[in-house]
Parts: structure tokens; sequence; C-alpha cells
């Protein structure tokens, strides 16, 4: 599913991210422009970052 519109960005890519090791949203956005445009998918964008970090913790 899309999370960010404006910059094509999914949860998939959120997940890969956090598996690369981003863990805040300041960081996701800098990597992939996440919230940057309209910032409508702010909110969405945290609740998909905390699930892929919990379950990136689960799979360590």
């Amino acid at each position: 599913m899309y999370v960010c519109i404006c910059n094509g960005i999914t949860e998939k890519d959120i997940y890969k991210a956090v598996q690369r090791g981003i863990s805040s949203l300041e960081k996701l956005s800098e990597v992939t422009e996440i919230s940057n445009h309209c910032g409508c998918c702010t909110d969405f964008a945290c609740k998909v970052l905390q699930e892929a970090m919990a379950s990136n913790s689960c799979k360590k």
C-alpha cells in the first residue's frame, strides 16, 4: 500500500529502509523523501515505521 502518494513510497519501501538501519522518521525522510512534500502521510508513515521496527527486532 502507498504511504506517500507524492513520492510514491510504499509500506514495503519503509520495511526495506528499516532493514537497512533506518530507525527514525527524520532519517526515513532523508532517504526516501517521505513527508517532505505535503506532509499528509506523516502520521501513517510513523505508524508503518514503528511496525517495521517491531517486526525487524523480532527477526534478530
